[in-house]
């Protein structure tokens, strides 16, 4: 059955399609004969109650001299015979929110969304990997400095964040006494207006912050290791971590068949799990990656593994 995909993601004139795996998605699609239509950024709302988009027919090629066209945009309904990529990245604010509510009011009108709105509205990815507590490092999430130096405190060394970053944005280590502790904490939480999180540093990072990506809760067989570099202790490719592809250890599995069941019930149909050593650290859920990278290391289509899913239904 031929599809309307209909993507939602952030301009397509600005992505690096060596690594972009929304772009990986769409030549997927394409490839099986679907329909690619992009919504104009900003154009998602609705017409007399029904969820609406300013589509313009899309064509992709694997060129980075040239690697999208697209024709003549016009307005319609979502509905039957779509099916919403939804690839915004974080972050998750309350334009990302609202995109999800219409998307939600699509999915009534016929259309399949992937993943599903109210799981992108309900699973922070930073928040939902406490819901796993078993994978866990030691964490704590506070909005009061106190608790969270003391959580410094107590573990000696720790690593602070906001909920709502990427890419490796605003995220500090931190040691007991130093210095600048207070002014981090003041910064992540805004003079105690903001939730921050602090997790145990895990001094395997040296070795990769490993991405595991989901289909529909079952693991790909391979993951990608973001390897700091230099002095940085950042594991995150757009923080200029070096990424190397490596097979699934047994914890691996374990921790993926611990999310798994519970993230396919969701409707997160394709996720990603940040894995430092032995502890899971983020659930994502929004726009996960590294499917260009696993792909052409190990020779997979983890896109068409996806493909295989949906079409399955």
């Amino acid at each position: 059955m031929q599809l309307n995909v209909v993507v939602v993601m952030d301009p397509i004139g600005s992505i690096n399609i060596a690594k972009d795996s929304t772009f990986a998605m769409l030549l997927e699609a394409q490839r099986r004969g679907h329909s690619l239509l992009y919504v104009q950024p900003g154009s998602l709302g609705t017409v007399h109650g029904q969820a609406h988009a300013r589509l313009a027919p899309l064509t992709v090629r694997d060129d980075r001299n040239g690697w999208y066209e697209l024709g003549s945009a016009s307005h319609r309904a979502l509905g039957a015979g779509d099916l919403v990529l939804m690839r915004k990245d974080p972050p998750v604010d309350a334009d990302f929110v609202h995109d999800t509510q219409i998307l939600s009011m699509a999915q009534r009108q016929g259309a399949r969304v992937v993943n599903d709105p109210q799981g992108l509205r309900d699973m922070n990815e930073k928040l939902a990997a406490l819901e796993f507590p078993q994978c866990c490092p030691p964490t704590v999430v506070s909005r009061e400095a106190a608790t969270l130096k003391a959580f410094v405190a107590e573990h000696r060394d720790a690593v602070l964040k906001p909920l709502d970053g990427m890419g490796g944005r605003s995220i500090f280590r931190a040691s007991a006494g130093d210095a600048n502790l207070n002014v981090i904490l003041e910064t992540l939480t805004q003079g105690g207006r903001h939730l921050a999180m602090a997790q145990r540093y895990l001094p395997e990072i040296v070795d990769g912050d490993k991405r595991i990506l989901l289909i529909d809760g079952v693991p790909v067989d391979y993951c990608l290791a973001r390897i700091p570099q230099g002095d940085e202790f950042r594991g995150n490719l757009a923080a200029g971590g070096r990424g190397e592809g490596r097979p699934l250890s047994e914890r691996d599995r374990w921790i993926a068949a611990q999310v798994g069941p519970e993230v396919k019930r969701r409707g997160m149909r394709f996720v990603g799990l940040d894995v430092i050593g032995d502890w899971l650290t983020e659930v994502n859920v929004t726009s996960p990656t590294c499917i260009r990278e696993l792909d052409k290391q190990f020779g997979l289509n983890i896109a068409g593994l996806l493909f295989d899913a949906i079409e399955r239904e």
